[in-house]
């Protein structure tokens, strides 16, 4: 079966366009009619500057992972057409070392959506029709809002790096950097249990974001008073460096107590004179967080059941003939947090 599909293409730096194109379903596999998709920071990358990291893009890739849909055809029987299903953008190899741990997200063969890792590159979700893994595939309830539920791969980003830090019950919690990634760790955090969860960042309107999204309280990174928090060799149980800066990074550490837990969230560049000292003299446990496993069917069932609510994040929609626009949008950061794209 061929069908006519137009897709959001990009092919450079500030180079991106409706694109017609052909997708064939040849019985296997789930075909989904993709609805809605939500704008990420690499898709933002890939706009502004032909790549992300040092993955350049080389050829026509499609963009988009943060996309939901409804079944057309499928091969899997629990999935009907017109079931309405979140699309896990991540296809593991299943066999590597990491895989047979259940460690997907570590899989030394990734297949994520959307990725110029690869050549030829790994084409995205932002396009009409897909064909995916039946696996791939989360069912969620016809009556479950669509702005919500595209917000089901950044909030498993999110509760995956609350799963790092271990139990937070009656914990104490700081999130530095409160873009819409740290915004939903707050959700997680309180979700899992925290006692409090205090946010900071160099924006007023990020933090008016994190309150709406479930900060108990939240500091000015440049001119707030963090003294309370700096006594003892520090006040909180856990920390969440969401900002990739090396000032934020540094902020984590004055403030997580002796023997505390730092999560690595936030993506910058090398930090040459990292504060090794304060790691090792106050005996933090610096951890990293990368993408999720099982945690986005556990995104999917919280946004379904309402258990978080995304939407102080949503800054509007686009239609997909409106990509250009929804990236510019979307990279400032004055006005948007999240941008949706509807197909």
């Amino acid at each position: 079966m061929n069908i006519e599909t137009q897709s959001c293409v990009i092919t450079g730096k500030q180079q991106v366009s409706v694109t017609q194109q052909q997708v064939e379903w040849d019985g296997k596999g789930t075909l989904v009619r993709i609805t809605r998709g939500g704008i990420c920071g690499s898709d933002l990358h890939y706009y502004q500057e032909g790549k992300v990291g040092n993955f350049a893009v080389k050829m026509p890739m499609i963009l988009g992972h943060e996309v939901i849909g409804y079944v057309a055809e499928s091969d899997h029987p629990d999935l009907k057409p017109g079931q309405k299903v979140a699309v896990n953008p991540s296809k593991p190899c299943g066999s590597c070392k990491y895989c047979q741990r259940n460690q997907q997200n570590q899989c030394t063969s990734m297949r994520f959506f959307g990725s110029a890792m690869y050549l030829p590159h790994v084409d995205g979700g932002f396009t009409q029709y897909k064909v995916v893994d039946s696996a791939q595939c989360v069912p969620f309830p016809q009556e479950a809002d669509e702005k919500v539920m595209v917000f089901a791969e950044p909030l498993a980003v999110c509760i995956h790096a609350t799963h790092q830090a271990g139990d937070l019950h009656g914990k104490h919690v700081f999130i530095s950097g409160v873009g819409p990634i740290g915004c939903l760790i707050a959700a997680a955090a309180k979700a899992r249990g925290a006692a409090s969860v205090v946010c900071s960042d160099i924006s007023e309107r990020s933090l008016r974001m994190a309150q709406q999204m479930g900060a108990t309280a939240t500091l000015h990174a440049a001119d707030g008073d963090f003294a309370p928090y700096l006594a003892d060799k520090g006040y909180f149980d856990v920390a969440f460096e969401a900002a990739g800066h090396p000032a934020s990074l540094q902020r984590c550490l004055d403030v997580v107590c002796a023997r505390g837990t730092l999560v690595q969230v936030g993506m910058g560049g090398a930090i040459p004179d990292f504060p090794i000292m304060a790691l090792i003299a106050k005996e933090i446990n610096l951890v990293g967080s990368f993408r999720f496993t099982h945690e986005f069917n556990t995104a999917v069932e919280w946004l379904a059941g309402g258990v978080v609510n995304p939407l102080p994040l949503f800054s509007g929609e686009y239609d997909l003939r409106e990509i250009d626009a929804a990236l510019q949008f979307a990279s400032d950061k004055t006005r948007a947090a999240k941008v949706q794209l509807t197909f």
